[in-house]
């Protein structure tokens, strides 16, 4: 077999925030570092991230500091976040924001010089550090920068399809080159996996190409765990139309800068949903609202900005209730409330994207949205310090590690988990790697089984076709186990995902290696397969409510499951098994935030 080798201390899968912030720590602990895409080097999905990234500096209101932060990221994910990554994230963002910065980030700025911070859903003051509402892009162009300076190995267009183990844990990774498809082989023993999320096993989803649960998959068959896997959130604002563009993400940031929602009646409906839980710091009426849009330091804020699975669920209740738009979504209006000059200033990005693919002015007329999938918060089970999954010299950061957003995650959270967890995991596989005594040579019947696997499709005629499959496993997950479930739906999905395995087992692909989208997604599909079963099973069996996870079955939270998670594992028979974990106990001094009164 044909095969190009590379030999490193830390290789990382992924090059979007977690990724490159892994790779560029690694390197400055003094590791042989390289990073594996599967797209461009700066095209990863962390561009896609509008709003900002959420730290408490304090720089707009002087009362906001890391305890209230951890308070709304624990409230958010409805207290089964682990506590520990919860309060590293809030504790640390502020410096990984000023890190960037020095490393050539344009910020926008306050009055005084100071970095601009914006309000966001769930979290109590304006802590979103942006660019406009192109943050994702301009943290991408910073890291990438800095990749490049540092003179880091990176292989683009690349894909991962196995990593590499012997008794001891990690030993590389093997994959192959997407343009040619000639097969490459890492040899390294720490691997950091930032490979994002899986929302192309739904028909809707803000999410591009490359999200195909390929992180989640790779760890699991190494045997890795996952957790809260029943965790999918669904953004409230995707577009609806045209059907394009639908699903493209509709920022926050528009309902942080004073949009707000209506149904066809024109109503302002989200008054209508305030959980009593947020009631005390939520607007309750609309003149209480519009207050807060006048005078900050009110600081009671409107229903637009609860936490997202609040927002989705009610838009999804006013659609159901036949209060849609003609397309299947509500208003989001933000033209009655913010001048033309304003909103090209602060949304510049919203302003083309909806002038360009929907003919919509949005400085003029209200914009059409409606949930999408967006965002797993289930993911590698890591150790919240290290990052390190169970197997020893395998990490985990960004959207492919769980337990950090618990049931829901914050607007904002995201992109300093990112920079946070990155720099962990780059740094403790750096260690490992460094303690690693002498070098392990990949087996060869190893690489060749991993060769024969991927040829797989090539050697079948007349098999079944990818993207059919695709389409099939998409609708299921969108019709059976998409925002609101039921038993008999999860069940029912669970036999088609059984039915797809066996489909997946006999693809067939047409002609060369070279450049092959069929063939690519036949490799695709069974990643695809394993994260979808294990999102169902974990619903199913989350016999509760509770943030990115609602049963109609079992309309509110239950207190027993809010103490435990549960943990995906693979089973003897290739599927996947489910099993308990208490949830880790919150130290004395940390639950005393909870009691604090707002200030």
């Amino acid at each position: 077999m044909e095969l190009e080798k590379h030999e490193y201390d830390v290789v990382v899968v992924g090059a979007g925030g977690a990724g490159l912030r892994a790779a560029i720590e690694a390197h400055d602990s003094g590791a042989r570092t390289a990073v594996v895409c599967k797209s461009l080097l700066g095209k990863a999905h962390t561009v896609m991230a509008e709003g900002g990234i959420a730290a408490a500096m304090a720089n707009l209101y002087p009362e906001d500091n890391w305890r209230v932060h951890f308070r709304d990221t624990m409230r958010g994910g409805k207290m089964l976040n682990h506590w520990r990554m919860a309060q590293l994230h809030a504790q640390e963002a502020p410096d990984r924001v000023r890190e960037l910065e020095d490393w050539g980030a344009l910020f926008d700025r306050t009055p005084d010089g100071l970095i601009s911070q914006r309000d966001f859903g769930g979290h109590r003051y304006a802590r979103l550090a942006h660019v406009g509402d192109r943050t994702g892009l301009e943290l991408i162009r910073t890291l990438q920068q800095r990749t490049v300076a540092l003179g880091i190995d990176v292989y683009m267009e690349c894909t991962v399809t196995r990593l590499l183990t012997d008794e001891d844990g990690i030993i590389g990774a093997f994959g192959y080159w997407r343009e040619s498809g000639r097969f490459v082989a890492w040899q390294a023993p720490s691997v950091v996996l930032a490979t994002g999320g899986i929302g192309k096993s739904y028909k809707v989803t803000s999410n591009s190409w490359e999200y195909t649960g390929d992180g989640h998959s790779l760890a699991l068959q190494a045997g890795a765990t996952l957790v809260n896997m029943e965790f999918v959130q669904f953004h409230p604002t995707g577009m609806v139309w045209p059907p394009s563009v639908r699903g493209i993400l509709v920022t926050e940031s528009v309902r942080g800068d004073g949009g707000i929602l209506k149904n066809s009646a024109g109503n302002r409906f989200m008054f209508d949903y305030i959980p009593d839980f947020f009631r005390k710091e939520t607007a309750e009426t609309e003149a209480e609202a519009d207050r807060w849009y006048d005078d900050k330091k009110n600081n009671r804020r409107p229903p637009e900005l609860l936490p997202r699975d609040e927002v989705a669920r009610a838009i999804n209740s006013e659609v159901k209730a036949g209060r849609g738009t003609p397309h299947g979504g509500v208003y989001l209006d933000i033209a009655s409330r913010r001048s033309p000059e304003y909103i090209r200033k602060r949304l510049p990005s919203m302003y083309h994207q909806f002038r360009e693919l929907a003919e919509v002015d949005i400085t003029a007329e209200p914009m059409e949205v409606g949930p999408t999938c967006h965002y797993v918060m289930g993911g590698v089970e890591v150790d919240p310090d290290t990052e390190a999954a169970r197997v020893p010299g395998l990490y985990a950061a960004g959207e492919v590690a769980g337990g950090m957003h618990g049931s829901n995650r914050l607007g904002g959270n995201s992109l300093s988990d990112l920079l946070v967890f990155g720099r962990r995991a780059g740094q403790a596989a750096a260690e490992h790697a460094h303690g690693c005594a002498g070098r392990i040579e990949l087996p060869d019947d190893a690489l060749a089984e991993a060769g024969r696997a991927a040829l797989a499709p090539f050697e079948r005629e007349g098999g079944e076709n990818p993207y059919t499959v695709q389409h099939d496993l998409q609708q299921t997950m969108h019709d059976l186990v998409g925002i609101i479930r039921t038993a008999p739906e999860m069940e029912l999905a669970l036999e088609r995902i059984a039915a797809l395995k066996e489909r997946v087992a006999n693809l067939s692909v047409e002609g060369h290696r070279q450049y092959n989208p069929g063939w690519h997604l036949a490799l695709d599909l069974p990643h695809m397969l394993i994260v979808s079963e294990c999102i169902a099973r974990a619903a199913l069996e989350r016999e509760e409510s509770r943030g990115g996870h609602t049963r109609d079955d079992f309309p509110g939270p239950d207190p027993g499951w809010g103490k435990t998670n549960l943990i995906c594992s693979s089973a003897s028979d290739g599927g996947v098994a489910i099993g308990h974990q208490p949830l880790p106990q919150m130290p004395a001094e940390l639950a005393e935030i909870f009691e604090e009164t707002p200030s």
